[in-house]
């Protein structure tokens, strides 16, 4: 079952609005077919990993991360798939949540004469697939919120500089980051200031393109940004309030960015509301890059699930831009709290990953 969630992992930022599921299968001690879920989202980890196993499958057994679909959507239900290939056993971590699935692939399985086991590894099958499960329990994807900062949480010095606080190590760390993500997030402080391209440069690290997401109230993005102007090649969205005039949208849509409405909040935009439409449209896992105005927002609403905190061993001291704006807190009982999770020293540089406590 190891295994099959490595092979999820995979697909981590390329499956949406899919989960990114992982298959064994194993006959008489012995691995015959391997699968994981295909950018967008099809073929499924079953239908990949039976592909591979072809008649071996037959009496296998197969460790499978998510409970196998039961119903027709692009594809066959893999329940069907799993049958008619002649599988013998199922051993799942974790019941889909999905109202069209939830229970119906186990008792297809059992009915088609399949034993099935259920819950082996469900803790980590649930991390993997966090972002499936919020989307589809409560509307919204998961937020992991990127800082890249001194030590005493600058982003950049007084006058705007920030290139480069951490180095190329941290760097290559932040790439895999969006690479696990469906989309990159920013406010149209950090496109002003940084003119960011915000896409994956790791080579060969995600066959499909990254989806940029720009969270801008005012309309303050040049239609000259490069987030624009490589609209058409990578996909860019930008979030804005209503009542814009059409001719102020036209070079943005001309260029190819989709422009979508959101409800104004004092200050810019609903984040809560945004996200929601980012997980109508499918998204499941959010990587928000900044800046100061959007972390303060998203600290705020309590939307921030993860933290990923890149520290640089220097400090800049109080004329340095924070990490975030006033959230405000006036207390240490309504401070945003984070427990620690995962660190490990990239270069000279440390990355301490925090997951949000309950609310």
């Amino acid at each position: 079952m190891r295994a099959a969630l490595a092979l999820a992992r995979r697909g981590l930022g390329n499956t949406w609005p899919n989960p990114a599921v992982g298959c064994v299968l194993v006959k008489d001690g012995r691995v015959v077919g391997r699968g994981w879920t295909q950018p967008g989202g099809r073929p499924h980890a079953e239908t990949e990993a039976l592909r591979r196993a072809g008649p071996a499958a037959r009496g296998a057994t197969a460790y499978v991360t998510l409970e196998p679909c039961s119903h027709w959507g692009r594809t066959p239900p893999c329940c069907d798939a799993l049958t008619q290939a002649g599988v013998a056993r199922v051993v799942c971590a974790m019941r889909d949540p999905d109202s069209r699935v939830d229970g119906r692939g186990f008792l297809r399985l059992r009915e088609a004469g399949i034993s099935v086991e259920e819950g082996l590894c469900g803790a980590e099958a649930r991390a993997v697939n966090a972002g499936f499960i919020k989307r589809i329990l409560h509307g919204l994807p998961l937020v992991t919120l990127k800082l890249a900062t001194t030590l005493d949480g600058r982003i950049a010095t007084g006058t705007g500089e920030s290139r480069w606080i951490t180095g190329p190590e941290a760097r290559r760390a932040a790439h895999g980051l969006r690479a696990q993500h469906d989309a990159v997030l920013v406010g149209s402080g950090t496109v002003l200031m940084d003119d960011p391209e915000l896409t994956t440069r790791l080579p060969g690290a995600k066959p499909v393109a990254d989806l940029r997401v720009i969270a801008d109230a005012r309309l303050r993005t040049p239609a000259t940004a490069r987030l624009v102007v490589t609209a058409r090649s990578v996909p860019t969205w930008l979030m804005t309030a209503p009542g814009h005039p059409p001719p102020a949208l036209a070079p943005f849509q001309d260029a190819g960015v989709e422009v979508l409405k959101v409800p104004r909040a004092e200050g810019g935009l609903e984040l809560r509301e945004l996200l929601r439409a980012l997980a109508r449209r499918g998204v499941t896992r959010v990587l928000a890059e900044g800046g100061a105005g959007i972390a303060a927002a998203l600290l705020r609403e309590g939307l921030v699930d993860r933290l990923a905190w890149f520290h640089a061993p220097g400090v800049m001291g109080g004329d340095g831009m924070p990490a975030a704006y006033p959230l405000p807190v006036t207390s240490l009982a309504g401070m945003p709290r984070f427990r620690r999770i995962a660190s490990r020293a990239l270069g000279a540089d440390l990355l301490t990953e925090f997951e949000a406590e309950e609310r």
